[in-house]
């Protein structure tokens, strides 16, 4: 997916993301979980850099990856503007290569559901695994199922501002959790409206099959948290009520709790 015209209005369409309860879920993670404060950060799929700059702001260093390179032109062009020292990389994260040694992974707006195969995911985590450093910590969202089957397939959204309309429409795939975004974009230009179309294939998956992908990469200590939630949830036994699902991945456990439900 390279989300071609759909870069330029990207930053317009998600000016109400809540860009800043993920900055301020990372760092008030890092806060209780790590001891001495972590400074390298991977930014998976970072699309125009929202979390990324943010984070640099407070001092971090970032590195941000995505695939499509719009995406990244946007990111940088906001890095540039604000005089930021951040690296963009184009890479799939399905096939990282040359990154290692991160004290944090993050990825974040259900970046990971954009992976549909379930091999892939696992190849994903798998990479994400092997870029962190000793005790590093890989931290991502997904959408809740409850969220998709019962919020989003089936839906129809739509919205009209000065220069631009849209129509959303969310149906259902072949599998539970699946679904496909058909975007029909209308986006005025001198005189006329231009017309562009986006399609967009989404999947999650049981909560189960999330953990079992991370112990299968290697993670041994995983929390799982709901909604910007900072206390993880405790019943790992059943998908969780929530429009989204927080992952916390340590690297290598600290303590002599781990927890494999």
């Amino acid at each position: 997916m390279t989300y071609q015209k759909l870069a330029k209005l990207y930053d317009f369409l998600m000016e109400d993301a809540p860009y800043e309860q993920w900055v301020e879920f990372t760092e008030s993670f890092l806060s209780k979980e790590v001891p001495n404060q972590q400074t390298k950060i991977l930014d998976l799929g970072c699309g125009t850099g929202q979390v990324t700059w943010r984070l640099a702001e407070r001092g971090y260093q970032l590195t941000g990856v995505d695939l499509s390179e719009d995406m990244l032109v946007e990111a940088a062009s906001h890095a540039l503007e604000k005089k930021l020292d951040i690296q963009w990389l184009k890479q799939d994260m399905t096939q990282l290569e040359g990154l290692s040694n991160y004290d944090l992974i993050i990825s974040y707006c259900d970046v990971i559901n954009y992976i549909t195969e379930q091999e892939k995911v696992s190849a994903a985590f798998q990479r994400a695994y092997q870029s962190l450093s000793e005790d590093g910590i890989f931290l991502f969202d997904v959408h809740s199922m409850d969220y998709v089957q019962n919020e989003m397939v089936d839906q129809l959204f739509s919205e009209v501002y000065d220069q631009l309309a849209y129509i959303w429409f969310c149906y259902p795939g072949d599998h539970k959790g699946e679904m496909m975004h058909e975007l029909t974009f209308f986006l005025q230009e001198d005189d006329k409206y231009q017309r562009f179309d986006e399609f967009h294939h989404q999947r999650t998956y049981p909560l189960s099959i999330y953990l079992n992908l991370l112990f299968e990469a290697g993670f041994k200590d995983v929390k799982v948290f709901t909604d910007f939630q900072t206390e993880p949830i405790d019943d790992l036994t059943t998908d969780p009520f929530g429009e989204r699902l927080f992952f916390a991945c340590r690297k290598k456990a600290n303590t002599d709790t781990v927890n494999d439900s």
